[in-house]
């Protein structure tokens, strides 16, 4: 099984929106869940920040994920935005199926 999933953090809802969008848009991934009201603690620039952000979690085939990867650097307003592929395990035959025709598989 080659499906992925894709997390992204976004600064707010509407920039995780803009992505999504996009990513949809352009068939690099199936389906976004955008999740907003996540707060992240980190360290950047030799400090410890906390910021409200949004999550991004996109669907996709394991053939895009470093185009989707591309795409987000593109189009992220962060220098060093987090986006990250996690591999789907198992899941509904039926959606596993849709996810790979939704993004021309």
């Amino acid at each position: 099984m080659t499906e992925k999933m894709i997390y992204i953090t976004a600064p707010d809802r509407e920039a995780a929106l803009v992505l999504a969008r996009a990513l949809v848009g352009e068939r690099l991934i199936a389906c976004a869940n955008v999740l907003d009201g996540a707060t992240s603690v980190y360290w950047w620039d030799g400090k410890v920040c906390e910021e409200s952000e949004a999550v991004l979690v996109g669907k996709t085939r394991g053939e895009l994920v470093d185009t989707v990867i591309a795409r987000v650097r593109e189009l992220h307003a962060y220098a060093c935005p987090c986006v990250v592929a996690l591999p789907i395990e198992a899941g509904n035959p039926a959606y596993l199926d849709w996810i790979r025709t939704e993004t021309g598989g």
